[in-house]
């Protein structure tokens, strides 16, 4: 059963997804056919309480190089995703779980390798510092199952000036021309 958090932050992810001028669609109400047309199980639709599974059940879920990111926080290299040249409208959701972490509209051309974003889908994402290089970074991770996504940085565009710079094997892309 979702509990009431994972509930808000569907609402919140597809409300901040709907394009002007659909009032007639109720907030939160995204396609289930598009997520499943692109290999994707929507969000909500599962019960599965992602953060409380083992590690084998995400070893058989994922492949190595995903799980290496989301589980133990690792990096893919640079230039190595697909996802740096998708430029049609849609959302970026977590590769563990399918939460929406991102839109589109707020992705942009950093140069670093990764795919970046100004801004992140509101209550998405959770950040913690990252000690592991030698000054602290804030690293960033799925809300609701927990998976390492990257990091965030002070040298984005405008109109936050963020830079959210995340592993592409961590994230799928699910088309919506709604976004």
């Amino acid at each position: 059963m979702l509990d009431r958090r994972l509930f808000l932050l569907s609402g919140l992810s597809a409300a901040a997804c709907s394009a002007p001028g659909q009032a007639d669609e109720p907030a939160g109400s995204i396609d289930a056919d598009i997520f499943q047309a692109e290999g994707v199980v929507p969000w909500g639709e599962e019960t599965i309480d992602y953060a409380a599974q083992s590690e084998d059940w995400w070893r058989e879920r994922l492949s190595d190089l995903a799980y290496r990111v989301l589980r133990e926080e690792g990096t893919e290299r640079p230039g190595s995703s697909d996802l740096n040249g998708e430029n049609r409208q849609g959302l970026y959701v977590c590769a563990g779980c399918a939460l929406p972490l991102f839109t589109s509209a707020t992705k942009y051309e950093s140069g670093t390798g990764w795919p970046s974003f100004w801004a992140p889908i509101e209550g998405a994402l959770d950040t913690k510092t990252d000690y592991r290089l030698w000054t602290p970074r804030t690293e960033y991770h799925c809300m609701r199952c927990k998976g390492h996504q990257g990091h965030v940085f002070t040298d984005g565009p405008h109109p936050t000036g963020e830079r959210w710079c995340n592993n592409g094997v961590a994230l799928n892309f699910v088309m919506d021309p709604r976004v």
